[in-house]
């Protein structure tokens, strides 16, 4: 998956602090849908107030689950961008409005133009969501998490599109899939019961962490 914003947002100071504010989750949301615009050609129609929803939503649901950043901050960063991506899904802040019949091809680029195809708005949620984790790991961490294959094939959108339309908490796990983790299909918007969370719980450090929640 080409993260075509990435690098933007890497240069934000403190990117995972910032992004709590409304004011700049709304510029970053319009300033990816511009980039990917840029990139690939098609355009979209942002709902202002449908993304503030999203935005509002996503910090109730987080803001109930934050303490378990105590416990692995690095999976938390991702459970809190798969929230924010079943929220995007949720409320489809974004419409396509031009672009499709003429999309910027490249010799690189012609997996991804299918996927955009398929589901524009779907690509620009995830993209930005996708771009806001590796960004963040990348300030925090040193490293960005590895993009798995399947975020590159058709089959696994046609899976993933029909998935949350029926149920959006599926965002989260597949989001997971996508960066190559094993994703929690039974409950994927609770925190505790990411394997990553329970793994961690293993240790008497988290098993603090946790009881202080």
């Amino acid at each position: 998956m080409d993260l075509p914003f990435r690098d933007e947002l890497a240069l934000m100071p403190d990117l995972r602090h910032r992004l709590r504010q409304l004011r700049w989750f709304r510029a970053t949301f319009r300033g990816s849908a511009k980039v990917v615009s840029d990139t690939f050609g098609v355009r979209f129609e942002i709902d202002e107030a449908k993304l503030t929803r999203a935005f509002l939503d996503w910090v109730e649901v987080m803001e109930a689950q934050k303490g378990f950043a105590a416990v692995d901050r690095a999976d938390f960063i991702v459970f809190a961008a798969g929230l924010v991506l079943r929220e995007l899904i949720r409320q489809a802040p974004a419409r396509e409005i031009s672009g499709l019949s003429q999309l910027i091809e490249t010799d690189s680029n012609a997996g991804t133009l299918e996927i955009i195809r398929f589901w524009p708005e779907g690509f620009l949620y995830t993209n930005y969501c996708v771009s806001v984790i590796s960004a963040i790991h990348e300030q925090e961490f040193g490293s960005a998490p590895s993009i798995d294959k399947c975020a590159d094939d058709l089959r696994t959108w046609w899976s993933y599109r029909e998935n949350v339309t029926e149920m959006p908490a599926y965002a989260v796990a597949f989001l997971d899939r996508f960066l190559g983790a094993e994703p929690n299909w039974i409950t994927p918007d609770r925190a505790q019961s990411r394997q990553a969370m329970q793994r961690a719980l293993g240790s008497s450090r988290a098993s603090d962490a946790i009881r202080r929640l």
